[in-house]
């Protein structure tokens, strides 16, 4: 098979010939039909992210893909069925292997790229503002980065659950696509955060995705009592928590990583999904895909998430349905 693979820490991808794997116990193989690209991928191929597959290896976090081959007790799928799944990396090869229970049956009015796009961003979003966050109607959620993958679901589904959003994005093209995801204020990343935040009421909870300043203007413009969700580090740098802040104001900052939740409690995600599934067939959700690149462009790919130049999510296309 065809796959994407890095040799070396920090160096570009390859496109290398190698042998399909083969489903263990309780897995399903898929035929990939399409890769979502995440920042967290350019994280795993610098060695920077908190998990550390061995070299070679193809990054790839979650895909569309058809069940081409099922494993020993893997049960609840059939041949030819196609799927969503998170697989945790290999995502960019024409097949891989994941556990049966990370696979779920995609809608049918969902295209690859949709499908391909849809686990980790609208998933860390739900579980951060419905199970984290405890989001509730009328409450104020500020999102920074609100035009990338996760920035934009988040806007999407605050306002689904009836918040007024307010989102932080950089130039007008961002903030308009901010604004079409149901955002009620928008706030170039250039402006004094702190100081526009506040003048909207500030904000009940918060959805950073960039870290660094950004964290810190969030934790000044919040309320009183408010819920601080450090998502990502888009900007670069993770920002030490100030903890005089987080006394005198009763602040709650939780962190949220969403991978671990298919084995630390897999029903959050499955009742995550559910939902959003059900929002997605009832036309309440519009994935976004800004990008859809060859298998061999997925390089490119990176590059557009490592300069935080698109919008929504970048999809590699690995095969035909």
């Amino acid at each position: 098979m065809r796959a994407m693979r890095i040799h070396g820490l920090g160096e570009a991808l390859r496109l290398d010939a190698v042998e399909a794997p083969e489903p263990g116990p309780g897995e399903v193989r898929l035929r990939v039909l399409a890769c979502g690209l995440n920042f967290a991928d350019t994280l795993m191929v610098a060695g920077r992210y908190q998990e550390k597959p061995p070299l070679p290896f193809s990054p790839g976090l979650e895909v569309c893909g058809v069940v081409d081959a099922i494993g020993p007790g893997a049960e609840g799928l059939g041949p030819g069925q196609r799927v969503a799944s998170y697989v945790g990396a290999g995502g960019l090869a024409e097949y891989v292997c994941v556990a049966a229970a990370r696979c779920l049956p995609a809608p049918e009015a969902m295209a690859d790229a949709e499908v391909a796009g849809f686990p980790i961003a609208y998933g860390t979003s739900d579980v951060a503002l419905s199970w984290r966050a405890r989001l509730r109607p009328g409450e104020t959620l500020l999102v920074t980065g609100a035009a990338g993958g996760v920035g934009l679901t988040a806007v999407e589904i605050g306002r689904l659950i009836g918040a007024r959003v307010i989102a932080s994005a950089r130039g007008e093209a961002k903030l308009a696509a901010a604004r079409a995801a149901g955002a009620d204020h928008v706030i170039d990343a250039g402006a004094d955060l702190r100081a526009e935040v506040k003048a909207l009421g500030g904000a009940d909870v918060v959805c950073d995705t960039i870290g660094g300043a950004t964290f810190d203007a969030c934790l000044r413009a919040a309320n009183v009592e408010a819920r601080i969700l450090p998502i990502g580090f888009a900007g670069g740098e993770p920002t030490l928590v100030p903890a005089n802040l987080v006394l005198v104001k009763n602040l709650t900052v939780m962190g949220l990583y969403w991978g671990s939740y298919a084995t630390l409690r897999p029903s959050v995600l499955t009742e995550s999904f559910a939902r959003l599934f059900a929002w997605c067939e009832a036309g309440r959700l519009r994935p976004h895909v800004s990008h859809e690149l060859p298998l061999e462009a997925a390089n490119e790919g990176l590059e557009l998430l490592r300069t935080r130049a698109a919008t929504g999510k970048v999809v590699v296309r690995v095969a035909e349905g």
